[in-house]
């Protein structure tokens, strides 16, 4: 049994293609730009991500550095100005000069005062040389006198003892004559004992006239040793005189040698090198310790970069960082981190914020970083304090 022959269809006819236009040809430029423009953007985007992922930036960054103001230590009239705004000057140059008359006219005074004081050190000196020595010999003067005076009252009493002694005598003769008869003694014997007793009486009462003198010579010669006695207590005065005197020598001393320093306070010296800057002083101005006539900005900066709190979990000293400074855009310096500072810029501020209050709102804060240069700047550019400058420090 035969079967059917199958009929296929006829294939479709090809149309021919279309010619392009200009506006298909535009429409295709177009879209494949806007594609090359978004691959562009995706890979810059994709790159400033892989690349700024490991750093951390800020812009709240400016230079810092030291700032030394310059001010009179003494009193004075300005005489001279010697340096200009901007200047440069190396550490010990000359900035101002003081007049230096009343200065030397005090630095006279007080060396005349030490001439003085040196003078009353040397007469007390002498005069404490001089007590030692008459002190020592009223000492032995007196002792000797003492022993004198002593040997002298013995000797009247013993010599009164024996006049007493023999007054005795001659008043028993007396008595003895007179009881004898008239005719066993002549008149003249008789007169001749009465003369004796006598005499021998009136000598015996001379010795102690005699004996009491040398008694109040004994007392007034202890009552001299006992004032020799304070000799130790007069070379002690004289020594304290000595004390005195030399203490003001050296009181007069200290006040030539401030003096002399408050001299060399009248020609004020560059206490460091840099640059003067902010001039407020005159000729003919006077002036006063601590008052300000200008100051200096050394050469060595570095910058300090306010950091927010959650920018630093990665930070560390010694990390390396790129600086680029507003005032030159193109210029781009290298340093790395000094140091995080131990607290908010806000509490070391004047008025530090107090949170214990019952409308309190989180705010991120800021932490102060230095980053130090690690190389100086070339020549021509400037790094003055307050500039501003935008680190970014790589943390990852």
């Amino acid at each position: 049994m035969t079967q059917p022959l199958e009929v296929l269809p006829e294939p479709p006819e090809e149309k021919a293609p279309e010619p392009e236009t200009a506006e298909g040809r535009r429409g295709f430029l177009w879209k494949a730009a806007l594609a090359f423009v978004i691959l562009a953007l995706a890979a810059g985007a994709a790159r400033y991500y892989l690349h700024w992922r490991h750093y951390e930036t800020t812009d709240d960054a400016f230079i810092d550095g030291s700032i030394v103001e310059v001010a009179p230590q003494v009193a004075g009239r300005i005489a001279a100005v010697r340096v200009s705004d901007n200047q440069w000057v190396e550490r010990g140059a000359v900035l101002v000069e003081l007049d230096r008359k009343p200065l030397e006219a005090r630095l006279a005074m007080e060396r005349a005062q030490l001439e003085l004081a040196r003078a009353r050190l040397k007469a007390a000196q002498h005069a404490l040389e001089l007590t030692r020595a008459t002190a020592t010999a009223e000492l032995d003067q007196a002792r000797a006198g003492v022993q004198a005076a002593a040997a002298g009252l013995e000797r009247a009493r013993a010599e009164a003892k024996a006049a007493w002694a023999d007054a005795e005598r001659a008043e028993a003769d007396r008595r003895r004559y007179e009881g004898l008869d008239d005719r066993a003694i002549s008149e003249q014997q008789r007169d001749r004992a009465v003369a004796a007793a006598k005499a021998a009486r009136a000598r015996a009462e001379a010795l102690d006239r005699v004996v009491a003198a040398a008694e109040a010579e004994l007392e007034a010669a202890r009552a001299r040793l006992a004032g020799a006695d304070t000799a130790d207590e007069r070379i002690a005065s004289a020594r304290a005189e000595v004390e005195r005197a030399r203490a003001e020598v050296a009181r007069a001393q200290a006040a030539v040698e401030a003096a002399e320093l408050d001299l060399s306070y009248a020609t004020i010296h560059a206490p460091v090198a840099g640059h003067v800057v902010r001039v407020e002083a005159d000729p003919g101005e006077f002036v006063r310790p601590g008052q300000t006539l200008m100051a200096l900005v050394p050469a060595d900066v570095w910058v300090t970069a306010n950091f927010k709190e959650t920018q630093l979990t990665d930070m560390r000293p010694g990390q390396p960082a790129e600086i680029r400074v507003d005032a030159y855009p193109d210029l781009v310096l290298r340093g790395h981190v000094d140091s995080i500072q131990r607290g908010t810029g806000a509490q070391f501020s004047l008025f530090p914020p107090e949170n214990a209050t019952g409308s309190y709102v989180k705010v991120v804060q800021r932490v102060p970083v230095k980053i130090v240069f690690d190389e100086p700047p070339e020549a021509g550019v400037l790094l003055a304090p307050g500039m501003s400058v935008v680190p970014s420090v790589r943390v990852r």
